[in-house]
């Protein structure tokens, strides 16, 4: 069922931008500026062929992965104490219910509409996996935005660096200067809006929020501030702890999608309380 994912207008849409810029970073401007035939052009094209399957490996990871699904028949814990029944009920009354799915939700899981289904630790849905970014996934997704962004800057260097060498003076082939400009103009565009994701993830991730959560946390920060009080996210236990819950405790691994061994069952975390 997973692979039925893969058939969407948005993931196909990608493979041919991956296609595309594979195509005219190797053959075109490699090519045309260095040379493949040569050692440093060689090096180049095998660096960038590199880096384009870390992407696509790390993307296909994004899309075949679920983000992780709430147990049927979960329910939360509640602290065995000397309580009645009555009282009992009413703790579990309220504790958080996703109303949609008719089940309890454990912290952070959050209803997805296009998924139909509540998803644990939930960024976002994203078009463009055809998938939801949750607790299973969400280190992949991390990882497909990093190389993604290396591998666009990579190509501007690659374009740059061609442009610079390149003979401008010769006449009627003003098709070929348009082709350079475009093909510069949207990889820079691409460079940016990748790095611009990927600063935002990494601002989240050591912070340990997801998207959601950062934008529950601005009005809670409000609330507090009203109250004369302090905010402070309930999941963060530091820069360092934070990157190691998401990546794993392996920094060699942390690069590596489908090195997800740390990753629990995403029905508890860790707060600040517990001395984490």
């Amino acid at each position: 069922m997973e692979f039925k994912r893969i058939l969407s207008i948005p993931i196909i849409s990608v493979f041919l931008l991956l296609g595309f810029v594979y195509y005219i970073t190797i053959f075109i401007f490699i090519e045309d500026c260095i040379g493949l035939s040569s050692s440093k052009g060689s090096r180049n094209s095998l660096i960038f062929t590199f880096l384009a399957f870390l992407c696509i490996f790390s993307f296909l990871v994004c899309i075949l992965t679920d983000p992780g699904g709430v147990p049927s028949g979960f329910v939360p814990d509640v602290e065995e104490s000397p309580i009645s029944d009555q009282e009992n009920k009413n703790a579990h009354q309220n504790l958080p219910h996703c109303e949609k799915c008719s089940a309890f939700k454990p912290p952070r899981t959050h209803h997805c509409r296009v998924c139909r289904r509540c998803v644990l630790r939930m960024d976002h849905h994203c078009i463009w996996i055809n998938n939801c970014v949750g607790h299973k996934n969400y280190k992949a997704f991390f990882v497909l935005v990093f190389y993604a962004t290396v591998a666009c800057f990579y190509s501007s260097i690659m374009i740059i660096n061609c442009a610079r060498h390149k003979d401008w003076s010769f006449e009627g082939r003003f098709p070929l200067k348009l082709f350079y400009v475009a093909s510069g103009a949207m990889i820079f565009g691409l460079t940016m809006t990748l790095g611009t994701l990927l600063g935002w993830h990494i601002y989240l991730t050591a912070r340990n929020m997801t998207t959601i959560e950062y934008y529950e946390g601005k009005r809670a920060a409000w609330l507090a501030r009203k109250s004369g009080l302090r905010y402070r996210h309930p999941f963060d236990l530091g820069a360092y702890k934070n990157f190691s819950l998401v990546l794993g405790p392996n920094m060699v691994k942390w690069f590596c999608p489908t090195a997800v061994g740390h990753i629990k069952d995403g029905l508890n975390f860790p707060t600040m309380r517990d001395g984490s």
